[in-house]
């Protein structure tokens, strides 16, 4: 499965932090991003696909990153099963 979010639709709200910590982070410009281990899929942390690349769901955490997508205010989370 692999997650994205829309940062145009972004509202910075965190529940995709709260809920799945370990797929989603919110940095300093207020919005969340999803991150693979380590990687976090932002242009600001080094990664050459900024926002727009698609970070792997760990096993095991597939509902966590489903709820979060569902429970997202800005609906911006898309999964790929």
């Amino acid at each position: 499965m692999k997650v994205w979010i829309d940062q145009d639709l972004c509202t910075g709200d965190g529940l995709c932090e709260e809920i799945a910590p370990d797929v989603f982070v919110l940095l300093d410009d207020g919005l969340a991003y999803v991150k693979e281990g380590d990687k976090v899929f932002a242009a600001a942390k080094g990664n050459p696909q900024g926002a727009e690349g698609k970070a792997e769901v760990p096993a095991g955490l597939e509902d966590a990153t489903r709820q979060s997508a569902e429970e997202c205010p800005g609906e911006c989370i898309f999964v790929e099963d």
